[in-house]
């Protein structure tokens, strides 16, 4: 009787692994709305492209501003100041904005771990406050429930020769890495390699898995193969309004962008710049590190797809916040140190065990050459740090306005593709999606929701001894199911702050506001690139949707208004 009781447990629990889904989540770094072919791009993404197309395309899913925020909250299933991550990993004297994961959160590897999975992180942590063990390594990847780490802890550097490189807990570099030592080192091949890595040593396995890949592409600075490169040379050579134009018709196209809404002018004039190969240089390696991505992706489900397992796992694709306004590389021609940087001679090469500890830039290649930034030096190889600005950030994010920092369209707005054979349906006659498209406005708090949904998992109220917040989000799995689906009756609320730039979404209003700037109103059915400013004629829906961001901010750790000093100020303005 016992031998029967335990076998029927067994078979269970058999069934149970059998059913969950395999979870694959992938993060990208610092790109547009529109920069791949499946969203209006011109970019090379085939592979994206074919998981859109054999899945779902969210039109109005969103990040959290910028890079940190938006891990944490991808990671908790919380807003960010609830995860201590308001601003960067930087220490603030606020709960909300501490640098650090709270201990009052708990991440997606900690709760599907619980329930049974293998959970692997290959890729860009950037939400520990400590990037020393002397400092402790308490929210590093492998303490908050990875089994297994192979990445970055800081948020950029050079993709030949990554800052702050480790595996599980130890530091490597890319010439000492006792696993892993390809013939050229790409930081973007080598999260790659590492994600199929654990994929292939988890086939024929059982038990589900969770896989977090969060590339650093693209992310400045702009390095990339130049045999990739070679592909976009005159590519951008026409400018940035010429580029625009025909993101704007294929957005149309797609179904992406109503003709009623107007997009956001061009910034720049392609016709005033004076470094045009300089300019377009900097877009072609920007596409190429893109392209390179998307063909690690679909390395991964070619991968899966051999191993029988691709249609039982639901695929994740997002973005960390909009396209990239920031300067870098962009001013006088200088070395690290700010010296002219054809006087400086090459330093010694670089031993395999020493480790790059300065990411902004590094001060030289691991061979010894000088690195170099600034208008002119072309960028690409590893010896260049140099980022694409403001004009082409505004391509990136067409048709929306601003950029990466802002709560404005262009910088919350992702893409969200969903791929799941054996979960997604919702196509014509209850078939499968062929490429649906999910109007339903929604946010990364909803990951964690959907995560222990699908697994089974529980979402705990402790966690280590540690009292856990309640998780924000809705699960994303009615959307999956159902074209008809919504995720609540009436109008949803979404919020946003971060350094005093701040937003409300309620349904197809939304209420918006740069660093110590009035608030605008805009509604998003008639009007989601935010082009007429509605403020003045709506002003108690104004008075409404304040007051909901004020409730909100004060029960999500956020800093009274007025007692942050924005970081930075809008381009040009």
């Amino acid at each position: 009787m016992l031998r029967l009781c335990l076998l029927v447990w067994l078979a269970a629990i058999s069934a149970m692994a059998a059913e969950r889904p395999n979870i694959v989540l992938i993060l990208s770094d610092d790109m547009g709305y529109s920069d791949l072919g499946c969203y209006g791009g011109e970019i090379a993404t085939p592979h994206l492209d074919a998981l859109a197309q054999g899945g779902l395309r969210f039109t109005q899913f969103y990040n959290a501003t910028r890079c940190c925020p938006t891990r944490a909250s991808l990671l908790t299933g919380l807003y960010p100041h609830q995860a201590g991550m308001g601003f960067m990993v930087r220490k603030v004297d606020h709960p909300g904005y501490a640098g650090d994961l709270s201990p009052q959160a708990v991440t997606l590897a900690e709760v599907l771990r619980s329930a049974g999975y293998r959970t692997a992180m290959a890729g860009k942590w950037h939400v520990a406050l400590s990037h020393h063990p002397k400092d402790g390594i308490g929210n590093w990847p492998v303490q908050r429930g990875f089994d297994r780490f192979y990445g970055t802890l800081r948020g950029f550097g050079s993709f030949y020769d990554p800052d702050t490189l480790c595996r599980q807990n130890t530091f490597i570099s890319p010439e000492n890495d006792p696993e892993y030592r390809p013939e050229r080192y790409y930081y973007t091949d080598a999260i790659t390699d590492n994600a199929i890595q654990f994929l292939r040593e988890g086939s024929g396995r059982r038990e589900p898995f969770f896989l977090y890949v969060a590339y650093t592409a693209a992310h400045w600075p702009l390095q990339a193969w130049e045999s990739d490169i070679a592909r976009y040379r005159g590519k951008y050579d026409a400018g940035y309004d010429a580029i625009r134009r025909a993101r704007v018709q294929r957005l149309k196209e797609l179904g992406l962008l109503h003709a009623d809404w107007q997009p956001a002018p061009t910034i720049g004039r392609w016709e005033e710049v004076a470094d045009k190969a300089w300019e377009a240089r900097c877009m072609e390696v920007y596409a190429a590190m893109i392209e390179c991505m998307d063909r690690g992706i679909g390395r991964m489900v070619d991968q899966l797809r051999r191993d029988g397992r691709l249609d039982n796992t639901l695929i994740l694709y997002l973005q960390d916040n909009g396209a990239c306004a920031e300067r870098q590389g962009r001013t006088a021609v200088v070395d690290p140190k700010g010296k002219k940087a054809k006087a400086l001679p090459p330093l010694r090469p670089m031993a395999p065990e020493e480790l790059q500890t300065k990411a902004t830039p590094p001060m030289q290649t691991r061979d010894g050459r000088i690195v170099r930034s600034g208008p002119g030096v072309m960028p690409g190889p590893a010896n260049t740090y140099v980022g694409y600005g403001e004009a082409w950030a505004n391509v990136a994010n067409t048709p929306f306005r601003e950029y990466k920092h802002w709560a404005h369209e262009g910088g919350i707005a992702t893409p969200l593709i969903a791929h799941w054979p054996a979960g997604i349906g919702g196509g014509k006659g209850g078939g499968k999606p062929a490429g649906r498209l999910v109007h339903e406005p929604s946010h990364l708090i909803d990951l964690m929701a959907t995560c222990v949904e699908l697994s089974g998992a529980t979402y705990p109220s402790e966690f280590g001894g540690r009292k856990i917040k309640p998780m924000e989000g809705r699960s994303l799995k009615p959307l999956f199911v159902s074209s008809e689906a919504t995720l609540s009756p009436s109008p949803r609320l979404l919020f946003w702050e971060h350094e005093s730039n701040r937003a409300v979404r309620a349904g197809r209003w939304k209420l918006v506001a740069m660093e110590d700037r009035p608030w605008e109103l805009y509604d998003m059915v008639a009007d989601r690139t935010e082009m007429h400013d509605l403020a003045a004629r709506h002003p108690d829906k104004v008075r409404e949707l304040a007051a909901a961001w004020d409730a909100w901010a004060q029960r999500a750790d956020v800093l009274p208004l007025g007692t942050w000093k924005p970081v930075y100020r809008t381009p040009g303005k």
